[in-house]
């Protein structure tokens, strides 16, 4: 059997970093864990191809080959999607899909793309573990069904190692993976919990370190991103098990990897956690932090957030060592005239760089879903990405008001001199724990070299580059290729928000 596993590509968006890519000469800034990781679970003697069509152009030569293309896809990559199954149509090649995308939405994905459903011979849905098996069974008696769907949430401790060995490391600007699924907060607007439900299930410390162990031997030496949705949700084991495994894997190692991965806020409130995740060499962490507005917060029932100082949490982690990231929504039902204005003073506030900001959207099958629905506000299709300009639901703020203050939000925080601030601002409260010695790579030097053409000649804001490059250079020079790293990421903010104005 020959299977080709394909990703689709995604749209210029927040989260693909294409502009800020081109700086270090990388095609993506991670690679296809979830197909990689169903690669490892077909059959041994099955011949096995992946397409990241983020890296790779998906030729006709390809498609010819395989018996079955395996689509893995989310929704911001459907349009990528629907060319992916004509091309394999053209050809009567078989398809299997899964993933998010048809997990949670393929019903609406037919009725919104005007799509038909027995255009994919077979759809896989939930978490591979408990419907791949079974699809395989079937397959090879020949008896494989149109659809396999489960609500069960498996153990992933038989989960196998990804096959790394079917990728290009060197396209990508970071390798993930996955230590545990499930989160136990119950934030409405959230998808995580449909998908992989509230209890978080984990791998256990040897199978984790087995994993970075295949990434060494793959010879990667660089960032890895721990892709949990919420890393912390079973703070016990992480403590006592999981984080010294990883400390002791690092030193033997003498710390090949930076690790980031995303946490809830109340990882501010653990120092003994903080402490072991920058040992263990865990330099940047996201935080859906959403709002200041504590209204909108009770709102969607984001409880860990309410009740607290949030620029004090996030100050806290970057004094421990970690660059915080943050994920920030406009569009509640409570959020008042003001909230625009306060979105970007808290932003600023923050240091938070790398601000995230988005639009409200319901996702299929959440709570927030089930509520606009009730309440007849849903509206038909939707893009799946939150940070394009667009909503699938009947707000409760003015349209034009909504979609006018969040364009200003992004033309304002992604702004030369409001980005270079909040660098200036997070450089005064970050204190790394530096474990991992210090690497300046080739693909770095270049990115200095461009950075200083295209930010430092070429772009309007240049004065506030310089500034701080000097500053920088002489008065904090360790910090000096994060200073860079963050430039880049604002060249890359900026020709994003440039097209939802």
């Amino acid at each position: 059997m020959k299977i080709l596993l394909v990703y689709p590509q995604y749209p210029d968006a927040f989260w693909s970093f294409k502009y800020a890519l081109r700086f270090i000469s990388k095609k993506a800034a991670f690679p296809p864990l979830g197909l990689l990781t169903v690669a490892a679970m077909l059959p041994n003697e099955w011949q096995k191809k992946l397409v990241d069509m983020n890296t790779t152009t998906l030729s006709e030569e390809n498609i010819k080959w395989a018996d079955y293309v395996f689509i893995s896809a989310m929704i911001v990559q459907k349009e990528s999607v629907k060319e992916v199954i004509a091309r394999c149509k053209k050809f009567n090649t078989k398809i299997v899909a899964g993933g998010p995308l048809f997990t949670t939405a393929y019903k609406q994905f037919a009725l919104y793309e005007q799509f038909d459903l027995s255009d994919v011979d077979h759809f896989v849905l939930g978490e591979a573990e408990a419907t791949l098996p079974l699809f395989l069974e079937d397959l090879q008696k020949g008896r494989a069904q149109h659809i396999y769907t489960s609500n069960e949430h498996p153990d992933i401790t038989k989960t196998p190692i990804p096959l790394w060995e079917l990728i290009d490391m060197k396209k990508y600007a970071s390798m993930n993976v996955q230590y545990s699924r499930g989160c136990p907060f119950n934030c409405e607007f959230c998808d995580i919990i449909i998908l992989d439900g509230h209890r978080p299930r984990t791998k256990d410390k040897d199978q984790l370190v087995a994993e970075l162990e295949a990434l060494y031997c793959q010879g990667w030496r660089d960032g890895v991103f721990i892709v949990d949705d919420n890393f912390i949700g079973n703070k016990r084991k992480l403590k006592a098990e999981t984080l010294p495994a990883i400390i002791k894997w690092s030193q033997e190692r003498k710390y090949p990897f930076g690790f980031l991965t995303e946490a809830s806020i109340n990882l501010a409130d653990d120092e003994e956690l903080m402490q072991l995740m920058t040992k263990a060499g865990f330099d940047t962490v996201f935080v859906g932090i959403e709002t200041p507005n504590e209204e909108s917060l009770a709102e969607c029932s984001k409880l860990q957030n309410v009740n607290r100082d949030l620029i004090a949490s996030v100050k806290k982690m970057q004094n421990y060592g970690l660059q915080v990231q943050g994920g920030f929504i406009v569009g509640f039902d409570s959020d008042p005239p003001s909230i625009f204005k306060s979105q970007i003073n808290f932003i600023q506030r923050s240091g938070i760089v790398t601000a995230m900001v988005g639009l409200l959207i319901a996702p299929p099958g959440t709570r927030l879903y089930q509520r606009l629905k009730k309440e007849k506000r849903l509206l038909p299709g939707g893009s799946g990405d939150n940070t394009d300009g667009t909503i699938n639901f009947i707000p409760k703020m003015d349209y034009e008001t909504l979609i006018n203050g969040y364009k200003n939000i992004v033309k304002t925080i992604y702004s030369s001199r409001h980005h270079y601030e909040r660098i200036k601002t997070f450089l005064k409260e970050y204190k790394p724990r530096r474990v991992r010695k210090a690497k300046l790579h080739f693909y770095q030097l270049r990115a200095v070299v461009k950075s200083m053409w295209f930010l430092g000649v070429k772009e309007k804001g240049r004065r506030y580059y310089w500034r701080l490059f000097g500053s920088t250079l002489f008065k904090k020079p360790r910090f000096f290729p994060l200073f860079i790293t963050l430039t880049v990421y604002g060249f890359h903010f900026r020709k994003v928000a440039k097209k939802i104005q």
